[in-house]
């Protein structure tokens, strides 16, 4: 059965769009997109028909860091430690995402691989498309230890990451320095891995045909993570002390060169944190974003939902940081959902609305080039090619 999406304007890519324009899905797969006459005459006698005059029909947005573990409580890690089932919750903040317009999440971080029960318990069922980590490698009494994936040598680093494969990550998670949630552990711009330690886990992940992002906000812990070629540097802060940091113009420019992507992992908190430390303070802690522009890095649309404040089903409040920090809004839809799909290796399965595509689609009110906000009215969701 085909399915016809007219709107007010189509953005096959943010950089390209068009005015009076429609989408053509068969099977779950886009057959075409561009202007309403040319698509709409491809479409068999029987389609379905999705009509949005004052809409604009675009990709479906991604969030590449998430914890579905985790409510977005102040009592969060308390919740989190103190359920024995937590499956209700992370299958309820999954649809939330859904709703909101997000059809690609990544997981990076639970507790008994939560996120491939999520991802099986959704069978048959509407829902984004889910990448798990599993339990991230970590040290000792390391920051976030309590996902159950401390490792205290090369071996049981290579056991982990076999424990994780098999119960069907599609990345591996290592905590290459510390964290703020965790008490006890490494502050947030100290190592928790050697530079040898981290090619371990980007060699052995390699066995299983697995990319690895590192958990990184020290300005070492990032060098050495791009040294061991991770794929992906959540939060990449490059911090050095609690108020100051290092970012290194040779790391930038290798990552870049290499293809290692960036995720800020910053949720709608950010004018919290805009309110509490003034715009200066701000802007130097944010300023990383255009500063790895700049030098070519791919960025990610993650926000690490799950921590306090940071909700689920607000990808928007997200995104508003980069028009901020002065992105234009083509950019800001590129980084959410083209950019964010090469970032994971799925370029060629999604992020653009473009023949032969899965069709992952959203539909809002309004223009999402003219505003941002337009992106909080969902009119239609598409999650390979099913409506939400």
């Amino acid at each position: 059965m085909d399915t016809v999406i007219t709107a007010g304007r189509v953005l096959p890519r943010p950089s390209a769009p068009v005015e009076d324009g429609a989408v053509l899905v068969r099977d779950g797969v886009i057959v075409a997109a561009g202007p309403r006459a040319d698509v709409v005459a491809q479409a068999g006698p029987d389609a379905v028909r999705h009509d949005f005059p004052t809409g604009t029909a675009l990709a479906g947005l991604f969030n590449v860091h998430v914890h579905l573990a985790f409510d977005a409580s102040r009592e969060m890690l308390a919740h989190f430690s103190e359920s024995d089932d937590l499956l209700e919750g992370a299958r309820s903040r999954l649809t939330s995402m859904l709703r909101s317009g997000v059809t690609t999440v990544r997981d990076l971080g639970d507790r008994g691989h939560l996120g491939a029960a999520v991802r099986r318990s959704f069978a048959g069922e509407v829902a984004p498309r889910l990448l798990v980590s599993g339990p991230p490698i970590t040290v000792p009494g390391g920051h976030c230890h309590f996902f159950g994936g401390e490792v205290s040598s090369d071996d049981e680093i290579r056991a982990l990451i076999d424990a994780n494969a098999a119960a069907g990550a599609d990345v591996i998670k290592v905590m290459a320095s510390g964290g703020q949630i965790t008490e006890g552990g490494a502050d947030m711009w100290e190592s928790q891995f050697d530079a040898r330690q981290l090619s371990l886990v980007v060699a052995h992940a390699a066995t299983h045909g697995l990319p690895v992002a590192a958990h990184a906000h020290g300005a070492d812990a990032i060098e050495a993570a791009v040294e061991a070629g991770v794929s992906t540097v959540e939060h990449c802060s490059f911090l050095t002390g609690p108020r100051s940091s290092d970012r290194r113009d040779a790391v930038a420019a290798k990552m870049a060169a290499d293809g290692i992507s960036a995720c800020s992992t910053s949720s709608r908190n950010w004018r919290v944190i805009v309110e509490k430390l003034g715009d200066e303070v701000a802007q130097a802690m944010y300023g990383r974003l255009p500063w790895l522009e700049e030098h070519g890095v791919r960025l990610l649309s993650g926000t690490d939902a799950g921590l306090p404040g940071s909700v689920f089903d607000d990808p928007v409040g997200a995104l508003e940081l980069y028009e901020w920090l002065g992105f234009p809004r083509r950019r800001i839809l590129e980084i959410a959902t083209e950019d964010s799909a090469a970032g994971l290796g799925l370029g060629s399965v999604t992020g653009r609305l473009e023949a032969g595509l899965t069709a992952d689609v959203l539909v809002v009110e309004g223009d999402p080039l003219a505003s941002l906000s337009a992106l909080r009215n969902p009119l239609l969701v598409l999650a390979q090619g099913r409506e939400a």
